[in-house]
């Protein structure tokens, strides 16, 4: 920073956009922040300058410049509104956001400005950056301290009513639950944030978040077509502000397509004009890799989809956790019919037969027999697959117990009867 000003005027700030490179530039507005003076005009002039350097250190990944500039700026807030304030702090932690691999900074970023505004008592903004922490945290997998920043957030921005923030806090509060497995609590949470989201006036970013949270709740309790209807509103409300998760929501759209058997549809879905060439891409192609593999019952193509696509499949839990559930049910359904015309089968000539490894096949063949999918039995030392037939009831058990149960009856009305005579 220099130790000359410039005077906080537009001329300065023409100065800075006409630089010859982004270091002077971001020189020049450093000077201008430097003036002393605290007329309205210059404090005008000077947020605009915060705005452009914050867009400038952004674009040069000098994430940590931005994190000292929210601490030279602190004597400057007390010369504008707190409002005022708020919005170049978030702006600030929004650049530094969109620098990629800053996660770790930005904690410590909101922790300070956490502590800042507890000594300055600026509650609207200090309810805020928790919020956003808390949010990182999460995506930390800091699940328990996250989880406890909420709470008390929650208890607090309850007593003020600031419906809002808490439908921020409630919609964090259930995806942290659900990262947690805890999926009643997640429902509870979300049911809170659409109460208090029907009170007031939600931004369409917001609403679609509420709808994307909704449909990954519906589809994890296979309720998969009130999914699919909550992740084509979210993708409706994503699609129209032109917001980079409207690609997740379509992502989910045809996972819930796949899921009920309806794979033919998601070609029909990706060629359709509101999503045309707009999302084509590897999360697209993805899926149809798994809708092909699923239509056509292969599990060499849904293995070869999986490999292909580990970032967009594998890496996301909840494609992951579904993809898994119908690997799982699709494999025991190709096994099953193959084994069916057996009664002595060779393990190797079953994986042949079903194109994956012999040790997966008979690990999974075992796991199907004590699921007691079939009755049957693995002779190792042969490497043979030996299938019972079916047991058949016999009849002679259920009808000594419907005679024991007659006696036992006729012996309690004779010594209802004899106790009477006795009497």
């Amino acid at each position: 920073m220099s130790s000359s000003y410039l005077p906080a005027t537009t001329d300065s700030l023409a100065q800075a956009s006409e630089a010859t490179s982004p270091s002077n530039a971001i020189s020049i507005l450093y000077r201008i922040l430097d003036n002393p003076s605290s007329a309205s005009e210059a404090l005008r002039i000077k947020e605009q300058a915060i705005s452009n350097l914050s867009d400038l250190l952004r674009q040069e990944n000098r994430a940590e410049e931005l994190k000292n500039l929210l601490t030279q700026l602190r004597p400057f807030f007390s010369l504008i509104p707190k409002a005022k304030t708020a919005k170049i702090v978030r702006g600030i932690i929004d650049a530094v956001a969109k620098i990629p691999g800053t996660s770790d900074l930005q904690v410590t970023l909101c922790k300070d400005i956490v502590e800042w505004t507890r000594k300055e008592k600026r509650t609207f903004l200090r309810q805020r950056i928790e919020a956003r922490l808390a949010a990182l945290l999460m995506e930390n997998k800091e699940y328990s301290e996250a989880l406890t920043l909420l709470s008390g957030l929650i208890k607090e921005v309850r007593r003020l009513d600031d419906k809002l923030l808490l439908v921020e806090i409630d919609l964090l509060e259930s995806k942290l639950h659900f990262s947690l497995r805890n999926l009643p609590k997640a429902k509870a949470a979300l049911t809170a944030a659409r109460t208090a989201a029907n009170a007031i006036y939600v931004p369409p970013a917001q609403q679609g978040s509420i709808d994307l949270q909704s449909g990954i709740l519906h589809a994890e309790e296979k309720d998969y077509k009130t999914g699919y209807s909550y992740f084509y509103e979210a993708f409706e409300a994503f699609n129209a502000l032109e917001d980079p998760q409207a690609i997740y929501s379509l992502k989910y759209m045809l996972l819930c397509k796949i899921m009920v058997n309806q794979s033919d549809d998601v070609a029909g879905i990706i060629s359709s004009p509101k999503v045309g060439l707009q999302y084509q891409g590897p999360e697209v192609d993805a899926m149809k890799a798994v809708a092909d593999a699923h239509s056509k019952r292969s599990l060499k193509l849904f293995e070869t989809a999986l490999r292909n696509f580990k970032a967009q499949l594998d890496e996301d839990p909840i494609v992951h956790r579904h993809l898994s559930s119908l690997y799982d049910t699709l494999l025991e359904q190709n096994l099953c019919r193959l084994i069916e015309p057996f009664s002595r089968v060779e393990i190797a000539h079953i994986a042949e037969l079903i194109e994956l490894p012999g040790d997966h096949v008979e690990k999974k063949l075992s796991q199907m027999i004590l699921d007691k999918k079939f009755a049957g039995t693995l002779d190792q030392g042969a490497g043979c697959l030996i299938i019972f037939e079916d047991p058949k009831p016999d009849a002679i058990f259920p009808a000594t117990l419907e005679t024991v149960s007659n006696m036992g009856k006729v012996v309690e009305s004779l010594f209802v009867r004899s106790s009477r005579i006795i009497a």
